[in-house]
């Protein structure tokens, strides 16, 4: 199901046997545009540091009461790896988090997870390559990773133009991967909202907050416009590619938001 990414920011968090936080931003990397953590607001519970769940432990959503239930209980989240709160997220301590857990890397392998295309809470043996892989890469210390906050706000700008800003990310909950950029394009064209396929930017500036995108200003502006009060379906989806005349995603076998 695609959803708003903003929607969930504030939705209580559940373990095993309870709450414990809710969800103030996320964590994705910048290679594959995947949902590698949230990052939980615990109050007093576990102050001063930054607590991370990875979607790999994170069951259906729970809409009505808005919780995210968590298949882990609350001691197993306070004995894993500590991270202090303004601490970075470096590679090094994300294999000491994944296995304590016993999980498979996500960045090894040539899916959104890894070996695999979902994130899987049963550890997957890991093929012979992987496993090659894998124990090259035990030292690599970089990391891919960006916050859902820091770049909400980024400007927009098409093949001939600035056309927007980034007000928020469209999001699959099976995979965790985003889909779509919302673009609010009140400043620029007339007041209305538009999805921007990941697949369609072009280049990303971190630096200068930037986003660009193989798209112009007209088709831009004459675009089907965004209602976030309703849900994304595949019609919509499909108007959106035809639009635009680009190749739909849900054909390919193994599709990814950006090359």
């Amino acid at each position: 199901m695609l959803r708003a990414l903003d929607g969930i920011i504030n939705y209580r968090l559940k373990a095993s046997d309870g709450e414990f936080g809710r969800c103030k931003d996320f964590l994705f990397d910048d290679d594959k545009w995947v949902t590698r953590y949230i990052i939980v607001d615990t109050g007093k519970w576990l102050p001063g540091r930054k607590v991370l769940i990875s979607p790999i432990s994170v069951e259906e959503p729970d809409r009505e009461n808005q919780h995210l239930p968590v298949k882990l209980s609350r001691e197993q989240i306070e004995n894993s790896p500590p991270l202090a709160e303004h601490e970075p997220v470096s590679r090094k301590f994300e294999q000491l988090y994944f296995n304590h857990f016993a999980w498979p890397y996500y960045w090894v392998g040539d899916h959104f997870w890894g070996t695999q295309p979902y994130p899987l809470f049963t550890p997957v043996p890991m093929p012979e390559d992987a496993v090659r892989m894998k124990e090259e890469q035990e030292e690599i210390e970089e990391t891919h990773l960006r916050s859902y906050r820091a770049v909400k706000g980024y400007h927009i700008e098409a093949s001939d133009g600035a056309i927007g800003h980034v007000e928020d990310f469209i999001l699959d909950d099976g995979t965790w991967v985003f889909r779509y950029m919302v673009v609010d394009t009140r400043k620029w064209l007339p007041g209305r909202k538009v999805l921007i396929s990941l697949g369609w930017i072009e280049s990303v500036d971190w630096l200068e907050n930037a986003v660009k995108v193989d798209l112009s200003v007209e088709m831009v502006k004459n675009s089907p416009e965004y209602d976030p009060s309703k849900p994304i379906n595949r019609e919509y989806e499909t108007v959106l590619y035809d639009y635009y005349g680009r190749p739909q995603y849900w054909h390919d076998e193994d599709p990814y938001p950006v090359s």
